[in-house]
């Protein structure tokens, strides 16, 4: 069931198109990764779906609620660079933005209690949030995003700016999380998307070029390559391999050899056999899978 459904969204700024007629659905019990370089429109479609950006054209419906209803009882959302009192305790914040969200002060201080033990944080519930880390940082962002248990949960490239410690917390956090809600991120970093994401949205120029199942895309977008890896000397096969009639090419890349095809099948069989019968020290043999970063540039170059 779709959590948001969009339908020709756009959005124009001075006359330049930003964002161009999105279409696109997010399914509940997701993580949804809106994936495309700097200035591809992630950010401004991340503010028109939290309504803090009101769009040119196109309509945004969430499900279960009437077209003038409040759609921020529905989402929560943590940009970029988010800000917060530096002098208050990430518990204190907590109750704060619950109160806000029109939570009863009881119900909001056990929520955050709820939430601080959920990001992980729950032993600096007491600490001042200047002498928060980077990612303790943006855990209780997270935590404040979640504190009225939204239908959907936006985060704006949610660890571009932390070190390889707090970006791997916050992204196990966020695996975890999709329990309970659905979740859209934005990001440019390809292995990220790759690594937690169940759908994808592949944003370039403004507009959504592929959206659906990343598995999917993948076997879409898969080239027919094998991957083979010999023991010595690998660079004396290439001819060999190249003499076949179901191979297109073959090159050496970092020791293993890449070999294009145009009947897999039939390649298979043919390397198979030449290395049984000539005692080729194969190590590795298996058709390779189409990266994450091979489909983004193929998608993106047309």
């Amino acid at each position: 069931m779709a959590v948001v459904e969009v339908r020709q969204l756009e959005k124009s700024f001075k006359g330049k198109e930003a964002v161009k007629g999105l279409d696109f659905e997010l399914q509940r019990g997701k993580v949804i990764a809106l994936l495309g370089p700097n200035g591809a429109g992630k950010t401004t479609t991340l503010r028109m779906l939290s309504g803090l950006l009101k769009p040119t054209k196109g309509t945004i419906r969430f499900s279960e609620t009437n077209e003038n209803e409040d759609i921020r009882n529905h989402i929560g959302f943590l940009p970029q660079y988010p800000s917060f009192h530096s002098w208050m305790t990430g518990k204190e914040f907590l109750i704060y933005v619950g109160q806000l969200a029109h939570l009863s002060k009881d119900e909001a201080q056990e929520r955050a209690n709820e939430l601080l033990e959920k990001v992980g944080i729950a032993n600096a519930a007491n600490q001042r949030i200047g002498k928060y880390s980077g990612g303790m940082k943006q855990r209780l962002g997270i935590a404040q995003a979640m504190i009225h248990q939204p239908q959907l949960l936006m985060l704006d490239e949610p660890v571009s700016s932390l070190d390889p410690i707090g970006r791997r917390e916050v992204l196990q956090l966020m695996e975890e999380l999709k329990e309970q809600t659905t979740i859209l991120f934005s990001t440019h970093i390809l292995g990220d998307a790759e690594e937690i994401c169940d759908d994808l949205l592949l944003m370039h120029n403004g507009k959504i070029l592929e959206s659906g199942p990343i598995k999917e895309l993948q076997i879409k977008h898969q080239t027919s390559l094998l991957e083979i890896i010999i023991e010595e000397n690998p660079e004396t096969y290439i001819d060999r391999l190249k003499a076949f009639e179901s191979i297109e090419d073959c090159k050496l890349e970092k020791g293993k050899l890449l070999v294009a095809v145009n009947d897999m099948d039939k390649a298979r069989t043919q390397i198979l056999q030449a290395a049984l019968q000539e005692k080729w020290p194969l190590i590795k043999f298996e058709l390779r899978r189409t990266t994450l970063e091979e489909m983004f540039m193929k998608v993106v170059s047309g």
